[in-house]
């Protein structure tokens, strides 16, 4: 991947997280704020009609937060922005599937709301209480159940996340969950950090 890639895909991971931490403020929530009309992004749907299939994550289940839930494929509305789970906002997570899928070589990323509109608790709001070793499944499509384990629970401000680590490491197998963190900033409508937890397959 190339830095400007890099630097997109940030800008997708902020653009994500703002319209996850927005309903926090409003009562419903905001399209991403951040366009990649810059860059030409090929969508796992576009590889999968040119190529051979590809197995997409259907249900992604943590144990030790009691995390069963199902997976929706997010890619690039028409207008350039990440798009977030449609069906249920605050209940599924959404898999961004411009990126690898779960398994694969690469680092797959999935995520997910902090809150519901006026604060309530969403489905990674209890992300945060898990530890390193923590078992995450994730169920295949094609029935295949992968099983992931935490190596790294990490807290960043938005300009510091590491590029690389979270969308950009294809030394292994990897699934990376996304979601808000710290305090709500009215001014910028986000929180003032990003947590990632970084899982390993096997």
């Amino acid at each position: 991947m190339v830095l400007n890639r890099h630097r997109l895909i940030f800008y997708l991971f902020i653009g994500c997280l703002v319209c996850c931490v927005s309903a926090c403020a409003q009562t419903s929530a905001q399209e991403p704020q951040w366009s990649t009309r810059s860059l030409t992004v090929q969508s796992r749907q576009a590889s999968a009609e040119s190529g051979p299939s590809v197995d997409v994550p259907v249900r992604l289940r943590i144990p030790a937060i009691q995390l069963d839930t199902l997976v929706e494929a997010v890619g690039i509305l028409a207008n350039g922005e990440l798009d977030t789970p449609r069906q249920k906002p605050w209940d599924d997570v959404g898999w961004y599937d411009s990126g690898v899928s779960p398994g694969q070589r690469g680092s797959a990323v999935i995520d997910g709301h902090l809150d519901r509109p006026g604060g309530m608790p969403a489905v990674f709001w209890y992300l945060h209480t898990i530890h390193v070793a923590d078992e995450v499944t994730v169920l295949m499509h094609s029935g295949q159940v992968l099983h992931f384990h935490v190596r790294q629970t990490a807290l960043y401000a938005p300009q510091d996340a590491p590029l690389q680590g979270i969308f950009g490491d294809t030394s292994g197998s990897y699934l990376n969950l996304i979601t808000c963190a710290g305090d709500w900033v009215p001014s910028q409508h986000q929180t003032t950090l990003r947590m990632v937890i970084y899982t390993s397959l096997g």
